[in-house]
């Protein structure tokens, strides 16, 4: 998959194209769905595929800490659209100067002159332009002016469940994490690089390894059982924090993860932790010893989940 960071990177190659266009937030089922027909067109057309996708996700722009919790940040959102075999990835800076262009500047001079779009797949309600004025509509309207194909994408379902972002939101809101997995065909994750803390895990016996949440909203807060993976052949069960660490009125919305009888130097590495079960709620304590004392309850009864010898 070639990632092309911007409209100014779209070259003459990239003309000529089955093309779908959405957040892609989370990568899930049915997203994976959605490519698996697009593919098809594409082979049939002799076309290589490419999703298009916005950053930030433009109500992140348009809402901010209102906007809905976000599921993958962009590295992961591009790993998971890899694997699902695509042959391009174009990411549009979504910024007010490209808020501003019309509807029909953004089907003529995108989609059309720049990328020779043949084949066009986006939900019924997607909605594009100055003051949102784009619509399934004047792109079906386009289509027949321009000579492109273009279709809805449909809602999936399964056992009753609707797959979408918003569902799965909803299933890690709810400690759901099995649906939550099942809805996206792979685990939840959160990843990032390892950065410096302030050592305070370490002083109360517990170090950590600290990954700043790049995002405006986190879909999960609380404590959890996880596994770290990528660090070895297999996964490293642990136990993470994700929130603001009130005990020590923190602010910065942070991932903290302490391993279980691993002592790894983590700094400046990209590691992926994967949750497995919610133990508890973030909580204020009242003294540094009262925190220290539940975070080894936390962490047996991580060693309890994972069938671990206690400590």
């Amino acid at each position: 998959m070639e990632l092309i960071r911007g409209i100014h990177n779209i070259q003459a190659r990239h003309h000529g194209c089955v093309l779908t266009i959405g957040n892609f937030d989370g990568v899930h089922r049915g997203h994976q769905a959605l490519i698996e027909q697009l593919k098809l067109e594409g082979r049939r057309l002799g076309l290589p595929v490419m999703v298009m996708i916005f950053e930030p996700q433009p109500l992140e722009l348009f809402a901010g800490d209102k906007a809905p919790a976000r599921l993958t940040n962009l590295r992961d959102k591009a790993k998971y659209l890899a694997e699902c075999g695509i042959d391009y990835l174009l990411v549009v800076k979504f910024d007010p100067r490209f808020a501003a262009n019309s509807a029909q500047a953004f089907v003529a001079q995108l989609l059309v002159e720049k990328l020779g779009v043949k084949f066009l797949t986006v939900g019924d309600d997607f909605r594009f332009g100055a003051a949102r004025l784009g619509d399934f509509t004047l792109l079906l309207s386009a289509s027949e002016e321009y000579g492109f194909d273009i279709v809805s994408t449909q809602t999936f379902r399964e056992g009753g469940h609707r797959i979408s972002s918003t569902a799965i939101r909803d299933a890690l809101r709810d400690n759901e994490l099995a649906l939550a997995e099942n809805l996206l065909g792979h685990p939840f994750c959160i990843s990032g690089r390892v950065v410096h803390g302030d050592k305070l895990g370490r002083t109360i016996g517990f170090p950590t390894a600290n990954v700043p949440l790049k995002r405006l909203v986190s879909p999960v807060k609380g404590v959890y059982a996880v596994e770290v993976v990528g660090l070895g052949p297999d996964p490293l069960p642990g136990v993470a924090n994700i929130g603001t660490r009130p005990t020590v009125n923190g602010v910065r919305k942070q991932l903290e993860v302490h391993l279980l009888d691993t002592t790894l130097d983590l700094y400046g590495r990209h590691i992926d932790v994967v949750l497995r079960v919610k133990l508890r709620d973030e909580q204020r304590f009242s003294s540094l010893d009262a925190l220290k004392q539940q975070i080894a309850n936390d962490e047996q009864t991580a060693r309890k989940f994972f069938g671990l010898k206690h400590s």
